[in-house]
């Protein structure tokens, strides 16, 4: 049976590390390499590493040997990748096939696409047919407006009148590998993920689905995991904030018989 995977996320925006909540209030963590080495370390199953900026400026005023400056989304890719043991999933600003291309070459095993899905969902196809269905993840943000669930983009700010389940299943026809499913209005709130939009997406498409928006404790994870029908659980902040925290989390998880991969710690000799 195929394992349940445990995703970290880590948002870079204008060159920082940062904590969203609700794809509104931004915190800054720090260095946006330093973390992959932590995350390899406590045995994460996949990294997913979204741009979100909105400015084409990647500067974090200093480059020292803790805390090398590097200048282009690009160069970050570059850097993270060789210090990533795990798979990389990357996202943010991708709008041609050029731009996939770059992000594989340079190291990413996946790309996820969100915005420039929505705006022609034909994009999805030529990716899937140029890269392969197995690289294309497509990102849906979900947004709670009058009690229903829709799809928004351009990091939460233009919302459509996209069903996310009728957005997944085109998301699906077109050739998509993976859906990353994410509620806006949990993100960043540790209230546990939203179960209901989870199932909705979760029920009517056969491609895997990575349940995002709201962990805040392990028991989160089994709840999503026990209850919705994702095939993963990824998070942001919860994993920037607890020591060894993929390790804990997937020992949480492996205790109580989730089918996941025993927790390891494993030992990175190299250094960012």
């Amino acid at each position: 049976m195929k394992k349940k995977r445990i995703i970290p996320i880590l948002l870079l925006k204008e060159g920082w590390l940062v904590q969203s909540k609700q794809f509104r209030r931004y915190q800054n963590l720090g260095n946006p390499v330093a973390a992959v080495k932590r995350l390899s370390e406590w045995g994460a199953d996949e990294l997913i590493y979204l741009d979100i900026s909105t400015e084409e400026s990647y500067d974090l005023r200093r480059d020292d040997l803790n805390c090398m400056n590097l200048h282009s989304i690009e160069e970050i890719i570059a850097y993270v990748s060789e210090y990533s043991f795990m798979p990389l999933t990357v996202g943010g600003k991708i709008r041609t096939l050029h731009d996939i291309e770059k992000r594989l070459a340079l190291g990413a095993d996946k790309v996820s696409i969100n915005s420039q899905a929505i705006i022609n969902p034909r994009f999805i196809a030529e990716a899937a047919v140029e890269f392969g269905s197995q690289c294309i993840v497509v990102s849906i943000d979900v947004k709670t407006v009058a009690d229903n669930y829709l799809v928004a983009s351009h990091g939460g700010k233009n919302i459509s009148d996209l069903d996310p389940s009728q957005w997944a299943r085109i998301v699906q026809n077109q050739g998509a590998g993976e859906i990353l499913l994410n509620s806006i209005d949990r993100d960043g709130m540790k209230t546990g993920f939203d179960l209901r939009l989870l199932n909705s997406v979760s029920n009517v498409v056969n491609i895997p689905v990575i349940a995002c928006g709201g962990a805040g404790e392990w028991e989160h994870f089994a709840e999503a995991l026990d209850g919705s029908g994702v095939d993963a659980v990824a998070a942001a902040n919860i994993f920037q904030h607890v020591d060894q925290s993929v390790y804990l989390a997937k020992k949480y998880l492996y205790d109580k018989k989730f089918n996941v991969r025993k927790p390891s710690i494993l030992k990175v000799g190299a250094h960012l």
